[in-house]
C-alpha cells in the first residue's frame, strides 16, 4: 500500500482553491500550514498503479503550481 508525503505549492491566490481540490480527493489527506503559502499533502493508494493515476490526477488541478515528494514507502500486504 503505497503511502507518500508532498509539499503542494499553490498558484499565488489559489490556496484555498487548491485545499479544496485536493481535499474532494479521497486518497488524500490536505494539511495546510500556517506561516506559509504551502500544503502538505498525504496520499495512500492501493497498489501502484492506482499510485500513478492519482498522481496523474492531482498534476492536472489548476490551482496546483508545484508538487514535491517529501517521502514515499510501500506497505506489503499480506494476502
Amino acid at each position: 500500500m503505497p503511502i507518500k508525503s508532498y509539499l503542494a505549492h499553490p498558484h499565488e491566490g489559489k490556496k484555498n482553491e487548491l485545499i479544496n481540490a485536493l481535499s474532494a480527493i479521497d486518497q488524500c489527506e490536505v494539511m495546510p500550514a500556517d506561516n506559509k503559502d504551502l500544503l502538505i499533502l498525504i496520499t495512500e493508494t492501493e497498489n501502484k498503479a492506482e499510485e500513478a493515476i492519482l498522481k496523474e490526477k492531482i498534476e492536472t488541478i489548476d490551482s496546483l503550481k508545484l508538487l514535491a515528494m517529501v517521502s514515499g514507502f510501500n506497505t506489503p500486504q499480506n494476502n
